[in-house]
């Protein structure tokens, strides 16, 4: 039992390994560009690790190109769509598990109907609606339509709907009102459900190119993935190691950002976004 317990774990490790390096294969191979000189990144022999750190990569990628400003294109809206959407599905959830109205599963089972509609759906009609209102080119239209989260409410109202009602009936006797109430109790123990939230919405947007492609056509209002695409075809030319430094640049973050909020992401899938 003992042996068979330990081949079975041996062999779990072994696939979860292989599966790790399938998967980080393409960043390993994306850091050894950055980091090499123009001459060895198109040499015939595949060399993992460069002879020599080539630093000028990176220097071009800050200095001679606009990557800075995508970087701050990509807060403003990562962060701008993650405020707006948090400032939105919070409330929903409160009501959806705390007040009792009329049409309450109806309206669960619309947000639960919302999470099947892609937004590629919606996009035209978007596209088409901000074009009339003149809007595209600006910060609104890359966050406008993201504000309304499907998924944001459903992760929300998972989590709360664990917090005895017994709570925030205490804080109605206390006087609170419904809006301190959710921001004041509700949200602060969502806390772990909204770390694991913030995760998923800024990866995903921070990673978007679909709509910034066809939202925004200037240049200093670009996001990461979208300025990536500037920086390809007018500025990098050959230069492929600057492109892959620009490219580190633009990914640490999101790695950093994840490494840091890991354990409360688990948590906040575990405890929320799993139960019922």
């Amino acid at each position: 039992m003992t042996f068979n317990r330990f081949l079975g774990r041996a062999l779990s490790l072994t696939l979860l390994t292989l599966g790790a390096a399938a998967i980080l294969l393409p960043f390993i191979w994306m850091l050894s560009l950055a980091f090499k000189p123009q001459d060895e990144i198109f040499s015939a022999s595949i060399q993992l690790l460069p002879s020599s750190v080539e630093w000028r990569n990176f220097v071009v990628a800050l200095t001679e190109t606009d990557v800075p400003r995508y970087l701050l294109n990509g807060l403003i809206v990562v962060f701008g769509i993650l405020a707006f959407q948090i400032l939105f599905s919070v409330p929903c959830a409160f009501a959806l598990t705390q007040r009792r109205f009329v049409g309450r599963t109806l309206v669960f089972g619309m947000v639960l109907a919302a999470l099947l509609v892609p937004f590629h759906v919606t996009a035209i009609p978007i596209f088409l609606g901000f074009a009339q209102l003149g809007l595209l080119n600006s910060y609104w239209a890359l966050i406008l339509p993201f504000i309304p989260t499907a998924f944001g409410i459903f992760l929300f109202r998972q989590f709360l709907a664990q917090v005895p009602a017994e709570l925030f009936d205490a804080a109605r006797v206390d006087g609170l009102s419904e809006t301190a109430i959710v921001w004041r109790i509700a949200f602060p123990l969502a806390l772990p459900a909204a770390t694991a939230f913030a995760i998923f919405s800024i990866t995903a947007h921070w990673n978007d190119l679909f709509w910034p492609l066809i939202a925004n056509t200037d240049p200093h209002l670009a996001t990461p993935p979208r300025g990536i695409l500037f920086f390809r075809d007018e500025e990098s030319g050959n230069d492929v190691g600057a492109l892959m430094a620009a490219t580190v640049l633009i990914t640490a973050p999101l790695v950093l950002a994840f490494l840091f909020a890991q354990r409360k992401f688990t948590q906040g899938l575990a405890t929320g976004g799993l139960k019922g």
